[in-house]
């Protein structure tokens, strides 16, 4: 990291970047963005596929009581990440083993255990109220990537590549379980092997973006960039490699607009807000396209 804060002076020094760059947040919140932004928009496109648009909220919203149970554990208010991460996942998997194991709507049953991970986050967090500064659990819901530390990003960059290589060799037989399951099936795929491993990929990647996005945004941001290159393109490879471009794009221009404008603007509601911009776009052109 002190290579690329170096660099970064050097362009700042020669006039090809602008002051900001100078600071060491600015370049780790510009490292997080792009170690963040293709991850999202690739996986995001499965997100769609398997219409989980909302399961990945839940697990943001269950991150308040992960980190409200690493606080009471003794863990450091900053980083509760063993907390955080055995909560979400726990969650997660108990809320895919439930759907797996009931008639209930999906979308009701993510409603559900939402509403519990809200309210006994709420609760734990009255407990913990004296050990958290406020700005703390506001970086929390609402995402402050200015905030990332060279832990965060090292944190950040091993999930990443865990990611990857378990992504890489295996998407298109998630894909295949998205899409068509009696298909899989046929195919001699085991599909339930690949829901939970799709599940623990999103749960993870959710984790790994709370500090950054906010737990009460991480899912629009695994949800816009793929639902607007779906308006774009037809063809799968063109979808994923957009919808990630447009997710890296809004993550960098989210991350220094603010900054450079010098906008109380929370950087997580910034990608958000950027990412937005585009579907409008997107949305805007395909409508004029069909008249």
């Amino acid at each position: 990291m002190e290579l690329l804060r170096h660099w970064a002076q050097l362009g700042v020094d020669a006039g090809f970047l602008s002051d900001s760059f100078s600071y060491a947040f600015m370049v780790n919140a510009i490292v997080a963005a792009l170690l963040l932004g293709p991850l999202l928009g690739g996986l995001g496109t499965l997100v769609i596929a398997k219409r989980l648009a909302f399961f990945s909220e839940a697990v943001g919203h269950a991150a308040l009581t992960g980190i409200a149970l690493g606080v009471l554990l003794g863990e450091p208010p900053e980083n509760p990440f063993i907390g955080l991460f055995s909560f979400c996942m726990i969650f997660a998997l108990l809320l895919h083993f439930v759907r797996n194991r009931t008639n209930v709507p999906y979308d009701t049953l993510v409603g559900v255990f939402l509403a519990l991970a809200l309210a006994v986050g709420a609760a734990l967090l009255m407990y913990v109220a004296r050990k958290i500064n406020i700005h703390m659990l506001e970086n929390v819901l609402f995402g402050s990537i200015l905030t990332v530390t060279d832990q965060d990003l090292w944190v950040l960059a091993i999930s990443c590549s865990l990611i990857i290589v378990l992504l890489i060799p295996t998407f298109n037989r998630i894909l295949l379980t998205c899409i068509s399951p009696d298909i899989a099936r046929v195919r001699g795929y085991k599909t339930n092997f690949y829901d939970y491993l799709f599940v623990m990929m999103i749960t993870l990647v959710t984790i790994a973006s709370v500090k950054i996005v906010g737990a009460v945004l991480v899912g629009a941001l695994l949800l816009i960039p793929g639902a607007t290159a779906r308006l774009l393109t037809k063809n799968m490879g063109s979808f994923v490699l957009l919808s990630a471009l447009l997710a890296t794009i809004s993550c960098v221009v989210g991350t220094i607009l603010p900054m450079e404008l010098k906008l109380p603007v929370p950087s997580g509601a910034a990608i958000i807000i950027v990412s937005a911009i585009f579907f409008l776009i997107a949305t805007c052109y395909r409508i004029v396209r069909k008249g």
